[in-house]
């Protein structure tokens, strides 16, 4: 018994597009879809909107989620910057589906998010997309865990040009701010992965001096000096992907014996100073925490998706929900196409839909955390219970 779909249709005229995407996705499934997701790529953000509402209409899932992005997946292919559609539907009949949004509230002194459903026992996981214009992204989910403790949550930041034009649906609305998602939770078997695409250079190293996030000192000398020692031995080809895009991954395991790729949280370097020798990065870190300077190239996302889909723990996979940064299509790899057909040739004939995202989410270590340039990961187990 099929209990995952996916769909794809292309073309200008978006509600048809919907509607084909629809039906495709529901094709396979054997009975009512409890879960739907719809993505949504178009110009005119009106038009997006109409083509939800569309997809709403002709869906008879429990539950719909979705968002408008620069490109979506399924069908086992991905399409950017082409008006375009992709549905993916989900049996989960024993499943507990709680759908949300989420708005903000400015206090004197912060910004309060409201929507979120009350964390329960048997939550599973969760699905967040928000607007990357008007919702504190970064901030909710980094501190997601003492809200929802426990709670893994995957998906992405939604596609909009500007201010405004982002359009995100949950069931029957259709909204330009905030963030839409869903909790899941009961006997259900989903699973979590997150490819950050990107390989180590150099040794591993203390951080011995930072404050917020500037880095000082490593393993006791100026940052900055460590790096140039790192750089000026690697090989050309190296020297020109770290000028490109450095990279700093902090260590999600300060027990382990060593650190290698994937071992990592994977962060941008974002600036240097010649005059104290320090490093700014994307994150902060405090001092005692082990880092290792990363560089990311087509080869090395390749190879970290393929050897965590290899290592991952739950088989056979149903369906899965894939959220790739709009950097990893065309602008890293031959097509569009290498994260999906990747998730295929490992998980076989499972529905795999999705969206090219402004900024993914997903847990590394254990906690959430918003990325770029990564391939994060919902897969679904082929059986009703967990």
């Amino acid at each position: 018994m099929a209990r995952f779909g996916d769909g794809l249709a292309l073309g200008p005229d978006l509600l048809s597009s919907a509607e084909s995407a629809v039906r495709q996705a529901m094709a396979p499934l054997t009975g009512r879809a409890d879960l739907m997701c719809v993505f949504i790529t178009g110009d005119d953000p009106d038009l997006v909107e109409a083509a939800a509402r569309r997809a709403m209409e002709v869906a008879t899932a429990r539950t719909i989620i979705g968002c408008s992005a620069s490109g979506v997946i399924g069908g086992n292919r991905g399409v950017e910057e082409t008006s375009a559609v992709s549905a993916w539907a989900a049996m989960l009949p024993h499943a507990r589906i709680e759908p949300f949004r989420l708005d903000t509230l400015r206090t004197d002194d912060r910004l309060v998010v409201l929507g979120m459903p009350e964390g329960r026992d048997d939550d599973v996981v969760g699905v967040l997309l928000a607007d990357p214009y008007s919702f504190p992204v970064d901030a909710f989910v980094e501190r997601s865990g003492d809200v929802l403790p426990g709670l893994p949550l995957v998906g992405g930041l939604a596609g909009g040009d500007v201010r405004g034009s982002t359009r995100l649906f949950v069931d029957d609305e259709v909204i330009d701010s905030g963030a839409v998602g869903v909790v899941l939770g009961g006997p259900i078997t989903a699973a979590t992965v997150v490819s950050q695409g990107a390989r180590p250079i150099g040794p591993s190293m203390a951080v011995t001096k930072a404050e917020d996030n500037v880095l000082y000192e490593l393993a006791g000398a100026p940052a900055l000096d460590k790096l140039e020692q790192i750089i000026t031995v690697l090989p050309a080809d190296e020297q020109e992907l770290a000028a490109s895009g450095l990279l700093i991954g902090v260590a999600m395991d300060e027990y382990a014996d060593e650190h290698e790729q994937g071992d990592f949280l994977v962060r941008g370097v974002v600036g240097a100073d010649t005059d104290n020798g320090a490093i700014a990065i994307g994150d902060v870190v405090e001092v005692g925490r082990t880092v290792r300077f990363q560089v990311r190239d087509a080869g090395a996302a390749d190879e970290d998706l393929a050897e965590l889909l290899e290592r991952f723990d739950l088989s056979p996979v149903g369906g899965a929900l894939l959220f790739s940064c709009n950097g990893r299509g065309r602008a890293m790899f031959p097509s569009s196409d290498h994260d999906v057909r990747t998730l295929r040739r490992t998980f076989g004939p499972a529905g795999v839909g999705g969206f090219f995202a402004a900024g993914e989410i997903g847990p590394v270590g254990g906690r959430n955390h918003v990325h770029g340039f990564t391939a994060s990961i919902l897969a679904f187990g082929a059986d009703d219970d967990a």
